[in-house]
């Protein structure tokens, strides 16, 4: 799946495929998926930062990101 520049990746519904089209989530689209379905939906970004593996990770991508209406 290819983004345009415009698009904001929703953390909240995009499937693990989806984060990894964020070069700032690549190979950690599973565990956030994972993360989300058991602990439940992110009602803010820097909730990205408890997802094993990727404290810190997700800070150049946030402009891309979003929680939508959590």
């Amino acid at each position: 799946m290819t983004m345009s520049d415009t698009s904001l990746v929703n953390v909240n519904t995009a499937t693990a495929e989806q984060l990894d089209g964020v070069p700032e989530l690549k190979g950690h689209g599973f565990e956030i998926v994972r993360y989300r379905e058991e602990r439940g939906k992110f009602t803010d970004l820097r909730q990205l930062d408890e997802v094993p593996g990727m404290a810190g990770k997700a800070d150049g991508g946030r402009s891309t990101l979003t929680v939508g209406d959590a």
